[in-house]
Formats: C-alpha cells, structure tokens, sequence
C-alpha cells in the first residue's frame, strides 16, 4: 500500500487581505491586485482581478437565470510577493519589533508595510 503524500502547508502566510501583491508565476505573471480572501490552512490567497475563471451557474432561487460567472479563483501564495508601492516593486518581508509592536517591514525600501 501507498504511503499518503503529506503537504506541507505553513500556519500563517506572507501576505494578509487588503495587501497588494505582484504575481511572479503563472498565467497572470506581471499583474498586481489586492489581496481579496486568505486560506491560510490550504496556504491560498484570492487577489482582485487574477486567476479569472468561467463558472456555470445552475438556475436556482436565488439566481433562477442561471448562466455563465467570471469570478477569482484562489492561487498559492508562494506565487505571490508583497508590492512595495514606495519602491514601485515586489519585496520580501521582514519582521521587526519597533516600538514594542512586531511590523513587516519592506527589504526593498525599508519602509512598514
């Protein structure tokens, strides 16, 4: 028998809803758009305007038209930096503890995120 194949997925992410991040893989490569939903558990994020998928919508109650939805979809967040938009570029993070409060801090810039 198989062993499963265990993921590893971390208890907390780089990014947080409202963040604007920059897509560096994938079809969206390039784009920016803000951060919509996080999953952290699965390690997924939504962003506005990226990963637009066709969905088809069965006639109900609620929407007894039915028919054809654009919506996001999430992507893996390993797929997204944090947009510095002092910098005008993607970063990486650093934490730091500055007034007693613990804040991320742009690599790029230097500047609190």
């Amino acid at each position: 028998m198989a062993k499963p194949k265990i993921k590893f997925v971390p208890d907390s992410l780089h990014v947080k809803s409202g963040d604007t991040v920059y897509v560096i893989s994938g079809k969206d490569k390039g784009k920016t758009g803000k951060v919509i939903k996080v999953f952290p558990k699965k390690g997924k994020v939504v962003v506005e305007g990226i990963n637009i998928v066709t969905k088809h919508l069965k006639p109900s109650q609620v929407n007894p038209q039915g028919g054809v939805v654009q919506r996001e979809a999430a992507i893996f967040s390993s797929k997204v930096m944090l947009f510095d938009a002092k910098a005008g570029k993607p970063t990486r993070v650093r934490h730091e503890v500055r007034d007693g409060k613990k804040v991320r801090v742009s690599v790029k810039s230097g500047e609190i995120l």
